[in-house]
């Protein structure tokens, strides 16, 4: 379980195989306060640490994950959202985020207003009902509110805080990102599914 906040952004520094493929990421974490077996969330999608050496962690990922989300993109020098799991008794600032991409969507358009940056995306057919105005949202691992959501395509807009302290500006126009819908809403989905 995660917030959605971005802690700290990380660069690829290893990565090989293809499935699983494997991956070491330096950041600011401290690599002796990390587990074996910790759940971190890079760019949203929930990976296991599997090894620790001295410069960074080591990272597994397999078929479904690849297939579903950007992990499968990642080479050295990119650059990755990270955040540890949650506790319980840490405080909620973000949103309840599992983890668990539920697909790729696509940037169609960036603009700046002002000191915001507004980016729209593309959602998959079977994402898109799962994402409403002024719904929680999270992209390539970021909480974010839907300013307004039209069809498949959807925009967030970004204070310059989060624009700077994450990969966001990263993504350019046709670029795939990592969603994940607010859990709430799959379960409303869910249960008008089983309605019908």
């Amino acid at each position: 379980m995660f917030t959605g906040l971005v802690e700290t952004v990380g660069t690829v520094t290893r990565a090989s195989g293809s499935s699983p493929k494997r991956i070491t990421i330096q950041s600011s974490y401290d690599v002796g306060q990390v587990e074996i077996g910790a759940s971190i969330a890079i760019d949203g999608c929930c990976l296991t640490v599997v090894e620790k050496i001295t410069d960074g962690l080591t990272f597994e990922a397999a078929t479904e994950t690849l297939k579903r989300t950007t992990i499968g993109n990642l080479t050295v020098g990119s650059r990755v959202n990270l955040e540890r799991s949650l506790k319980l008794g840490d405080r909620l600032d973000g949103h309840l985020v599992l983890g668990h991409v539920d697909g790729l969507g696509i940037v169609r358009g960036r603009e700046q207003i002002d000191s915001a940056w507004y980016v729209a995306i593309e959602a998959p057919a079977e994402l898109a009902p799962l994402i409403a105005t002024r719904g929680s949202v999270t992209i390539a691992g970021v909480s974010l509110t839907v300013v307004e959501a039209h069809g498949a395509v959807f925009k967030v807009g970004l204070i310059p805080h989060t624009w700077q302290v994450t990969t966001l500006a990263d993504y350019a126009v046709g670029a795939p990102i990592n969603l994940e819908a607010d859990v709430m809403a799959r379960y409303v989905q869910r249960l008008l599914d089983m309605r019908r």
